[in-house]
């Protein structure tokens, strides 16, 4: 059953939030009361844990509410007007520290308009500079400012860059710390805001956002623009507030599901996108109720550089995952599943992304297994398997614990398979031994338990070791700490083993030893059998590093028409092969797939790849990241850039 929700005034929910400042309102939200007391707690100032991704001081004085009214410039490429910041502090507190980069700070003042002293501090590559404000007595301050045209949250695109060809796109992806490069804010996981916005833009765009819209349609702004109005009520971490502007167009999937995307590009995205409404409902079978109201998806232009990202009541996602056959929704799975592992439940700092990541694929996979059945569940588990095993083999010991030291380092380094696949794998081994009901029982009860708070890994093991593991005999035989705290993998540890894979092992084998491509039954075979053959390499590395020749690469590729392959996971796999090969026939797909779209997840390992592969990559390499990068978002390019260098 799922909990109901009260309804209230906005003027009501003032009173509730106990001073937080909140949108003008067209009629009654729905409110989550567990929204409401934890906003209640953090205003008595709840000692939260310290990030050392944040020059803020959040135990001395930290914000509560961000209220945004910006107008968006594309011919400046800026977003300018305020951040109305509400502020609870210890008694005596007379400044506030804020996250700030790149940003121009015009005035800060009370909510009276008296000016206020600030400072900005050294700027940090990493982590921007401090933004400190002599507040005295104020608990809201009004802070004026403009991004730069290089905010690296924000890509501003043409409209050549579009499906649509006419009108401009612009988008922000937050995580990890990139939320300071737009919202002058306490940019920390652990410090959670409620928010609102009011933006305006050109009339012939639209705007949406990872909250409730309070203006689905928009309403008459200043200088024949419009204005659109969102509220977030629910406290979530800065990295969620997202939006989106463009020429956008919805589909509804259901009555709380829909997809949001360019009008050229609707209905394919809508078709595709269809197993969401479902997926809704089998996680909240799994796991209890889903605490945001709607569940829609924004597919995003091609530079998007993330599969998808978790924002609340807005999943954004890259148009990749249309694949035409719905073989690549498990993405929409995860996103979904972030509704509880990572925006209910946060990592307080992204030392504990595990925390985030591998619960979420945890709970990914039970949905597949829900909507899709066993079987695929299983492939999909393997195939993760597979990719930690190579994650495993490419990183320093350090790097393959749970709990990471990312001291002086950008968080974007712990973004790697080990929180994802290795999480995963830790949840899977405590599932195995104390039994699915006992487990699912606790984990139903973690997120309810923890619901809108900030963990960290040391109060998960308190959670865990209070709620179901209570005996020593069962801490010895789960070796947590082991798995959180260790390299590597622990002596538990099982891989997931899938019987459907085994026909396809044995064609790669065959295919291996000089079979013909011909031989193998690609037609019949899933997208996930598919990453299976392509991913497959002889147990034993040959000593020229090459395991097929020319003539088998050519047949492959011609034979399984990887030429005009359209579904990018595979053309990925494809291409992983060919460069490692120097297959020279394959140049014209990379090329193809490196321009038209940005996902670091692909990009990344190919540019790698390819300088890796000296006197033929290299060249190879620098001539297309210098067609690409101005394609890319700065979370790609930031990436790239350490591997072939900035294009001069």
């Amino acid at each position: 059953m799922v909990r109901p929700l009260m309804m209230v005034s906005m003027m009501a929910l003032t009173a509730a939030l106990a001073g937080c400042q909140t949108a003008g309102t067209t009629g009654d939200i729905q409110v989550d009361p567990g929204a409401v007391a934890a906003i209640a707690a953090s205003e008595a100032m709840t000692p939260i844990p310290l990030d050392i991704h944040t020059y803020a001081q959040p135990n001395v004085a930290r914000v509560t509410h961000v209220a945004l009214d910006l107008t968006a410039d594309f011919e400046t490429r800026s977003l300018g007007g305020t951040a109305t910041l509400n502020i609870a502090a210890q008694p005596g507190a007379t400044e506030i520290v804020l996250d700030a980069r790149n940003l121009d700070i015009q005035s800060i003042t009370d909510a009276e308009g008296r000016a206020l002293r600030f400072t900005e501090g050294r700027d940090d590559p990493i982590l921007g500079h401090a933004l400190t404000v002599q507040i005295g007595t104020a608990r809201k301050i009004i802070i004026t400012y403009f991004t730069r045209p290089d905010a690296a949250a924000l890509q501003w695109l043409t409209p050549a860059q579009t499906a649509g060809g006419q009108q401009p796109y612009m988008f922000s992806q937050g995580q990890a710390i990139l939320t300071r490069t737009w919202v002058p804010t306490q940019d920390s996981p652990g410090i959670r805001q409620t928010w609102e916005a009011t933006i305006t833009v050109p009339s012939d765009l639209a705007v949406v956002m990872s909250a409730e819209s309070l203006t689905p349609r928009g309403e008459p702004g200043p200088n024949n623009q419009k204005r659109w109005r969102f509220a977030m009520t629910n406290p979530v971490p800065p990295y969620l507030i997202a939006i989106g502007v463009g020429e956008v167009a919805f589909q509804a999937i259901d009555e709380r599901t829909g997809v949001w995307t360019e009008p050229s590009r609707l209905h394919a995205a809508h078709d595709e996108m269809v197993p969401t409404a479902a997926m809704v409902d089998a996680a909240e079978a799994l796991y209890g109720p889903y605490r945001w109201g709607r569940y829609d998806l924004l597919i995003l232009p091609p530079s998007f550089p993330f599969g998808g990202m978790e924002n609340p009541r807005m999943t954004f996602a890259t148009p990749t995952i249309i694949a035409g056959d719905r073989s690549l929704v498990s993405l929409v799975a995860h996103e979904l599943a972030h509704s509880w592992s990572g925006n209910l439940v946060t990592n307080a700092t992204w030392a504990d992304f595990w925390l985030n990541e591998g619960f979420t694929v945890y709970f990914e996979n039970r949905i597949m297994e829900a909507t899709e059945g066993r079987d695929r569940a299983l492939m999909l588990q393997s195939l993760g398997w597979g990719d930690l095993q190579d994650t495993l083999a490419s990183l320093p010991p350090a790097d393959t614990r749970l709990k990471l030291d990312l001291a002086g380092r950008d968080p974007d380094e712990g973004l790697t398979d080990i929180a994802y696949e290795k999480g995963a794998a830790f949840l899977r081994t405590i599932e195995r031994i104390v039994g699915r009901e006992k487990f699912d029982a606790w984990l139903t009860g973690y997120f309810e338990r923890n619901a809108f708070r900030p963990m960290t890994t040391e109060l998960f093991l308190e959670d865990i070791r209070t709620h179901l593991v209570t005996t020593r005999a069962l801490e010895d035989q789960l070796m947590m700490d082991a798995w959180i705290y260790q390299p590597g993998m622990p002596s538990n540890w099982q891989p997931p083993v899938s019987d459907a894979f085994a026909p396809v092992d044995a064609a790669a084998l065959t295919f291996a030893d000089g079979g013909p491509a011909s031989a193998i039954p690609w037609a019949s075979w899933s997208t996930q059998e598919r990453q299976r053959f392509l991913a497959w390499r002889p147990p034993v590395p040959p000593a020229s590093g090459r395991w097929f020749n020319d003539a088998q690469l050519a047949d492959l590729e011609t034979t399984l028409n990887l030429r005009q392959e359209g579904n990018a996971e595979l053309v990925f796999a494809w291409l992983d092969i060919a460069v490692q090969h120097r297959y020279q026939p394959a140049v014209p797909t990379l090329e193809r797939f490196l321009t038209t779209q940005g996902r670091r997840k692909f990009v990344l390992p190919l540019f790698t790849s390819l300088w890796g592969q000296a006197e033929w990559g290299r060249p190879i390499a620098t001539r297309l990241y210098a067609e690409a990068r101005p394609g890319y978002h700065p979370v790609t390019t930031n990436s790239v850039d350490a591997v072939v260098g900035r294009p001069q």
